[in-house]
């Protein structure tokens, strides 16, 4: 497979960021860290006081030696699908996107462009990437709903203002997951390695990120790692972040609440329609983890892979391809 080397590696490159794979995955583990840290803060003050209130509600107060670490699971899993607290929980996820862009910036010291955040075809990347978020996610949904293993229906009560509210946190969600995950380490590696390495790498640590949520099972594990895949791939064909953070931003909003189907294991949300599972198969619905963790995404996601490995073998990117060790040069210029 030959290595695709577009100008984000190749900038990259040229950075204080250290070569060997081993350290960068270390590094990119403290800053996982530190970023999971910082995203908890604000959400955890909101949610102390619900916390709280069903502690009292359900005995645990009086009786602390009953709050064990499973109950306080399951009262996280309900008070963290509270709008208020689920809001503030995506808007918070800024923290991710600021502290890569810090990290890269006065660590590796390097360029923002180099992590995809280009200003030049801002606007038409970002529709685009849009519109590809919206076409995958309707084909899963309605591929679900023909095959009928789910059921949809309109909502009869629909809260406007608190689905735009998750409009906004879901395209801050969105495109601080890519910022990590693709801006960050995906670049970082790619910079000194081969670019299948770059993405498998970045796919993986994006899906082990998701490894404690709800209803996590080996396939919707692998549709998350698939997602990662064809989100690094789609970087490298368009040559910026901003059509994936889009695409992912969308994928996550529609799910959630449009079409009203649990994100990655979430409790459900406001939506505009209903999303019901009707198959007792898991495989077919996702069970409890959500469409994600449906056979139709891997299908769908797949698909749509293949459409971009083809588009890639006709860009520039693909001609320009070495088969041949990576020459590293140390170049602080921007």
């Amino acid at each position: 497979m030959k290595d695709l080397r577009p100008s984000v590696f190749k900038e990259s490159g040229r950075s204080y960021a250290d070569k060997r794979l081993w350290v960068q995955i270390i590094l990119f583990l403290i800053v996982f860290i530190v970023i999971y840290l910082l995203e908890a803060v604000i959400p955890s003050l909101v949610a102390m006081p619900f916390m709280r209130e069903a502690m009292k509600e359900h005995g645990y107060l009086d009786e602390i030696g009953k709050f064990s670490f499973a109950s306080s699971f399951r009262l996280s899993e309900d008070i963290m699908a509270k709008p208020k607290v689920m809001i503030v929980s995506l808007i918070c996820t800024v923290f991710g996107t600021l502290a890569s862009i810090i990290y890269c910036r006065t660590i590796e010291m390097r360029h923002v462009r180099s992590m995809g955040a280009k200003k030049k075809g801002l606007f038409r990347s970002y529709f685009f990437g849009l519109a590809i978020g919206i076409v995958l996610m309707t084909a899963i949904t309605m591929l679900t709903v023909v095959t009928k293993a789910n059921s949809i229906a309109l909502c009869s009560s629909i809260n406007y203002r608190l689905i735009l509210l998750y409009l906004l946190g879901f395209f801050i969600q969105g495109m601080s997951e890519e910022f990590i995950f693709r801006g960050y380490l995906m670049t970082t590696v790619g910079g000194s390695h081969h670019s299948a390495v770059a993405v498998g790498i970045s796919s993986f640590a994006f899906g082990m990120a998701h490894i404690a949520n709800p209803g996590m099972n080996p396939l919707a594990m692998f549709n998350l790692i698939l997602f990662g895949v064809f989100a690094g791939y789609f970087v490298i064909l368009t040559d910026n972040i901003w059509g994936a953070c889009a695409m992912h931003s969308v994928w996550n909003f529609l799910q959630g609440n449009f079409y009203g189907i649990n994100v990655s294991g979430s409790a459900e949300t406001e939506s505009v329609f209903r999303c019901t599972q009707e198959s007792s198969h898991g495989f077919l619905t996702g069970g409890k983890f959500g469409i994600e963790g449906s056979i139709f995404t891997t299908f769908v996601l797949a698909a749509a892979l293949t459409v971009v490995f083809i588009r890639i073998r006709r860009s520039p990117v693909y001609s320009e391809a070495e088969d041949k060790p990576i020459t590293v040069k140390y170049d602080t210029e921007d």
